[in-house]
């Protein structure tokens, strides 16, 4: 394990859920990675994300650079959104998720990681993770991801029920494990991150660095005037979802302020009011996923000095 120091702090990044609102998070990170000069595995110890931050999260500590995992979502992002139906949905997501990860497992990740997910059953987190220096307990059983194959816990953590399918999972010690999205219990896993710093690497606050990445805050699509009643209906549960998980977000930030304001901490998520910005996590018009990729820059730029101060 390295020994961290304030001269050597241990990072973090933490990335939301947010389903295609995810480009927004892209934008953000393309800009770090220009700033750092080096892939972010290589920059960040730990590196947590929740659904769609799931994603990014994973391919980071796999090694891959932004630009490629801009693409992959360009590729399949959109398909997966304008999918009709929760089983449609879901096979585009496992799709996506075998085309990207083919048979990677934990082991192969290049720094540390937490991936978020929800258990249905008993309605409690289980959070994928790489090395046992991040288990808090049960450490004699401890193995990477739970023995699960990257590709199954992505998918699980963004599998946004009733949206998409729960998501059944098998670990190496036998035990079938059905999951929803992670955003039902952290859509925003900072939390979590300093708590693995803090409670299972033993770190003091001063040792701790932290870059929490949102994916904005937007207005709601409004149906038109020539919408149909069950379309207006399914317009609804979409908001419903989105404001639940947003709401989420919130009091996990409200909380680590309160907890954990001692821990350096860059957050990085701005709102944005202007009625052409409405947006919901199944966004599939690229030119508007372009437009929050930008958003995503500029916050970037609102915040640079900050991070170069936290990052250095």
């Amino acid at each position: 394990m390295v020994d961290f120091s304030p001269q050597k702090p241990c990072r973090i990044l933490s990335l939301d859920g947010g389903g295609a609102k995810g480009f927004y998070t892209l934008g953000v990170l393309r800009e770090i990675e220009g700033m750092v000069r080096c892939p972010l595995h290589e920059k960040f110890d730990l590196i947590f994300g929740t659904s769609t931050g799931a994603i990014i999260a994973a391919l980071l500590a796999l090694g891959r650079s932004v630009k490629e995992i801009s693409v992959h979502y360009e590729k399949h992002v959109p398909t997966v959104m304008q999918a009709k139906s929760r089983r449609k949905k879901s096979l585009a997501l496992a799709k996506l998720g075998d085309e990207i990860f083919k048979e990677d497992t934990f082991e192969k990740m290049k720094t540390g990681v937490g991936i978020v997910a929800t258990r249905w059953v008993i309605e409690r987190p289980m959070i994928f993770k790489t090395s046992i220096e991040q288990a808090h307990g049960r450490m004699g059983t401890f193995s990477p991801g739970f023995g699960v194959k990257v590709s199954d816990a992505v998918q699980a953590s963004c599998s946004a029920f009733p949206f998409f399918e729960r998501k059944m999972v098998k670990t190496d010690k036998g035990d079938l494990v059905e999951l929803i999205d992670g955003g039902y219990c952290a859509n925003n896993p900072t939390l979590y991150a300093i708590a693995d710093a803090i409670m299972a690497l033993k770190l003091p606050p001063e040792h701790i660095r932290v870059v929490s990445v949102g994916v904005g805050v937007y207005p709601s699509p409004k149906p038109s005037w020539f919408s149909t009643t069950k379309w207006a209906q399914k317009l609804m549960s979409v908001q419903l979802l989105q404001k639940t998980l947003e709401i989420n977000t919130q009091s996990m930030d409200q909380l680590r302020h309160v907890l954990f304001r001692h821990v350096p901490t860059v957050r990085i998520s701005d709102t944005f009011e202007q009625p052409e910005m409405a947006t919901d996590m199944f966004e599939h018009n690229m030119t508007k996923l372009n437009i929050l990729r930008q958003r995503g820059s500029e916050s970037f730029a609102k915040q640079e000095q900050a991070l170069q101060q936290l990052l250095s």
